[in-house]
């Protein structure tokens, strides 16, 4: 059996784009971290085909083991509120390691309550192994048709060939997988929120931001903490969104019984609006619980907050 190297992917990919100029190809490098359910979804970059703006979705099939879900995803800005539709024919597939390519074609319709479309048993397991998987890499994409027929007025620029990325996902080492920010003075803090500076882990700086005293549903009751994705380090490739694995939390300083929760999520940039490049917990601690001293969190009016990174992602247009 013919063994595909990441060369023979990439090369694979770039005969397809002349003739296959309304599809978007994925080269997942990490694929192990989905089928382990370490991560819970893949998501492309955003790609344009008939002046719209679409999304490939891979993920665990929900109430299915051992199968991949994959979907279109119709994401544009123009699709929002109601009474919104597009008419149009597509195709999700895998580029092999040997012999014919894995596809569906289908019927699409999408609208306010059905924006993604797929087949939620598209591979086992075992298939994607079989056929499609060389060192944790495999190759996904979706193909729209040439004929998509929204509800509204639409005026796009015809693709004159296809596109394709490269999607990572980096296990971020031990010794740059920690930022802890150390607060003295805690109770003089009397503004609303309160940022840490910036440091850097994968292609993104990233800050934390918290609330003392809590914001939305936390106000006065709980401690807000978030974690900001900021600017990308370099200007190369694409700057769309971030994929991370982390765990946020408060240290305790007395039995290092520090809590924490596990969180992963992707985070936009947009440096116009940086807020929308947040997640996090308005409830994160109760303040309650914060100002117990047995507890240790709060020690002579000292706190350390931090995050933890396990996994992150970067992105590369091909």
């Amino acid at each position: 059996m013919l063994k595909m190297g990441l060369t023979s992917f990439e090369d694979a990919i770039k005969e397809q784009l002349k003739e296959r100029k309304n599809a978007h190809f994925m080269l997942v490098d990490g694929m192990s971290k989905l089928l382990t359910e370490k991560v819970n979804n893949f998501q492309s970059l955003d790609f344009q085909v008939s002046g719209l703006k679409w999304r490939l979705l891979i993920q665990p099939a929900v109430g299915v083991k051992d199968y991949l879900s994959v979907a279109v995803w119709i994401i544009d800005e123009k699709c929002t509120g109601p009474n919104w539709e597009v008419k149009f024919n597509f195709k999700i597939g895998l580029l092999p390691q040997t012999g014919p390519e894995y596809f569906y074609v289908s019927v699409g319709c999408h609208n306010e309550k059905q924006p993604a479309q797929g087949v939620v048993k598209f591979i086992t397991h075992t298939q994607l192994k079989e056929r499609f998987l060389v060192n944790d890499k495999a190759v996904f994409y979706a193909e729209i048709s040439e004929e998509v027929i929204p509800n509204f007025l639409v005026t796009g620029i015809p693709r004159t060939m296809g596109t394709a990325e490269r999607f990572k996902l980096i296990e971020v080492a031990r010794n740059n997988s920690r930022f802890t920010w150390k607060i003295t003075k805690f109770s003089s803090f009397n503004g609303e929120e309160h940022s840490s500076y910036e440091f850097t882990v994968g292609p993104r700086r990233w800050k934390l931001v918290m609330y003392p005293r809590g914001t939305g549903d936390g106000k006065g009751n709980s401690l807000s903490l978030y974690l900001n994705a900021s600017n990308y380090v370099t200007n190369n490739g694409p700057k769309g969104r971030t994929f991370a694995v982390y765990k946020l939390r408060v240290l305790d300083q007395l039995h290092r019984n520090h809590f924490e929760i596990d969180c992963q999520d992707w985070f936009l940039y947009d440096p116009v609006h940086p807020r929308l490049c947040s997640w996090g917990r308005t409830k994160f601690l109760p303040l309650e619980e914060l100002h117990k001293a047995s507890r240790g969190f709060l020690v002579n009016d000292q706190i350390y907050i931090g995050v933890e990174f396990l996994i992150v992602s970067t992105t590369e247009y091909l």
